[in-house]
């Protein structure tokens, strides 16, 4: 018997919702572009049930907007916006890292050694797309050791909002080898359980990760 988790069309839906994230975040479709479902059908072969469905899922990342009686549009934010939401990525990560080293475990000790020498493969590999999702599960378990929930879901709302500005440094190897130093320094302090250390790592790490994306709009100006 077939189960909601297994349907084939949820399972259409999360295809297109990752298709249609590629689309957006290497810029085929645009800031501020509408959505137009029709064109999609079209485009992946499919009814326009699957593409409305992978558009509520993006919608809920909040990769794109819905405004009512104009239709949806992928989600647009100043400069401004971006560094506001980094200040707050600051304080939450660095809280997040302090617990995070009263909490951990031989386990999560694993999980994090395992990831950072993915993410070194990665960088010297020059893979950038891959990069981006194993630094996304990096600071996951980190959010998720810091055992507070609501600190979760404010984390991973502001940083949902950054995914159209992030993608572009990532593709940087510098930028990508530069990062996981930083995430060795967080770990370390983690691991050895220094909770005041870890907090500072982790607000720097956001801060040079802001300071990497500032430079790379500069040169794209």
């Amino acid at each position: 018997m077939t189960t909601p988790q297994t349907r084939p069309e949820q399972g259409l839906s999360l295809s297109i919702a990752e298709q249609l994230k590629q689309l957006i975040f290497t810029g085929e479709i645009a800031p501020g572009e509408r959505i137009n479902e029709a064109a999609l059908a079209l485009r992946m072969g499919t009814s326009r049930g699957p593409i409305r469905e992978a558009i509520r899922i993006l919608t809920g990342l909040g990769i794109v907007t819905a405004v009512v009686n104009k239709g949806v549009f992928v989600r647009k934010i100043s400069v401004r916006e971006m560094l506001d939401i980094y200040e707050l990525r600051a304080l939450v990560f660095g809280f997040a890292a302090q617990r995070a080293a009263e909490n951990i475990t031989d386990a999560e000790r694993a999980g994090f050694e395992r990831l950072l020498a993915q993410m070194d493969q990665a960088a010297e590999s020059n893979d950038g797309a891959l990069y981006y999702d194993l630094n996304l599960e990096f600071h996951a378990l980190i959010l998720r050791l810091s055992g507070n929930g609501r600190a979760q879901q404010a984390y991973f709302d502001y940083v949902n909002e950054l995914h159209l500005f992030r993608r572009r440094y990532f593709n940087a190897p510098g930028n990508m080898r530069k990062s996981n130093a930083e995430h060795r320094l967080i770990y370390d302090a983690i691991a050895s359980g220094s909770a005041a250390r870890a907090k500072t790592m982790a607000e720097r790490h956001v801060w040079s990760g802001r300071q990497r994306l500032l430079a790379t709009l500069d040169r794209q100006v």
